[in-house]
């Protein structure tokens, strides 16, 4: 905010500045066309009037000095008059050109935003005996929409929960993402086996999008105090035990992403973990992991678990959430989402 604050009155400042210059520097010495500075960082942030308005101011300048100077009627004079309408002129097809690519730049990311809103529907705050809480932080303004993606549902066969991330940005991410939910969606009611939700999940990605876009997820299924989990090349939830210890749940083998599984015949194996009264669980995405401090370290995980070690789920997850975008020190630079599970019957 305050470099914007500084950008919009630069003009304003410079144009001041290049006048006493060529005042105390007498007319031996040209500084007229420095003017051009002032039209030329307005039209960097400023509207196409505010630069013209910096132009005149700069004509207006270079008029008066050099009648102070007498150099009114030379041609060394006239020139830096031409010099000034010429960038003034160019300045203001720059600058809306550059608003027109800004406004262009404003809808496609609206429409990308209520998009995935529309896909990404509230999970349920309780599913059986779990109490689910959820985290989103979208990124920065200017940067480009992300592809994060999570579901959580109720089926005769558990509470199944599915999160990933999209390869790539945009309506495309978006569009990937919306293949993938439709998919879990159908099959997390429709089979039986965690494994075979992750071949209707690999089915879909392949017949729609022929192989060249890929999703990395987790699919995971709560069932008789278990978690069972299908780990496609995304990065594994930490199971935060009662009594405060944690642990990554790794894969008993890496797995291709989704959208890969022609490269490879073997599908990824699904792996147990006890999930007992009390315990809880995070899945995130890799914009929590990624996200960089001013020193460029990423954000420590691990070491800030035990913000969710006690209290009410959502509130523990909005702390860790806080606390990511201090690490960051302001906006994020790609979508961070996250799924805490907690277990409990009572």
């Amino acid at each position: 905010m305050s470099g914007q604050w500084a950008l919009r009155r630069l003009p304003f400042v410079v144009m001041p500045a290049v006048a006493l210059t060529d005042l105390l520097a007498g007319p031996s010495l040209g500084f007229l066309p420095l003017l051009t500075l002032g039209p030329s960082f307005a039209s960097v942030t400023g509207s196409v009037r505010r630069t013209a308005i910096a132009g005149m101011v700069a004509l207006v300048l270079a008029v008066l000095l050099g009648a102070y100077n007498g150099v009114l009627s030379t041609w060394q004079h006239d020139l830096s008059l031409a010099t000034i309408v010429s960038v003034t002129g160019a300045s203001m097809l720059a600058g809306h050109l550059r608003l027109r690519r800004e406004r262009e730049l404003a809808d496609v990311r609206l429409v990308a935003e209520t998009a995935q809103r529309v896909l990404l529907r509230p999970v349920p705050r309780k599913a059986a005996d779990l109490r689910v809480a959820l985290s989103y932080t979208s990124a920065a303004a200017g940067a480009r929409i992300g592809g994060d993606l999570y579901e959580v549902v109720t089926t005769p066969y558990g509470v199944r929960l599915l999160i990933g991330d999209v390869q790539g940005k945009g309506l495309d991410a978006v569009e990937t993402a919306a293949w993938v939910l439709g998919a879990f969606r159908e099959a997390a009611y429709d089979e039986a086996d965690l494994s075979s939700v992750g071949e209707r999940l690999e089915s879909s990605l392949a017949r729609q999008l022929g192989g060249e876009t890929f999703v990395t997820a987790i699919v995971a299924e709560v069932r008789n105090g278990c978690i069972t989990l299908l780990n496609h090349g995304h990065p594994p939830p930490y199971l935060i035990s009662a009594d405060g210890t944690a642990a990554a749940l790794e894969p008993p083998a890496e797995g291709l992403p989704l959208g890969l599984g022609a490269l490879h015949p073997e599908r990824p194996k699904p792996s147990q973990a006890d999930f007992r009264e009390g315990d809880r669980i995070l899945f995130f995405t890799d914009g929590v992991i990624e996200a960089r401090d001013a020193a460029g370290d990423f954000y420590p995980l691990p070491e800030r678990i035990g913000l969710l070690l006690t209290g009410d789920p959502q509130t523990a997850l909005n702390a860790l959430g806080a606390d990511l975008v201090r690490h960051t020190g302001g906006p994020l630079h790609d979508d961070a989402a996250m799924l805490l599970l907690h277990r409990h019957t009572g």
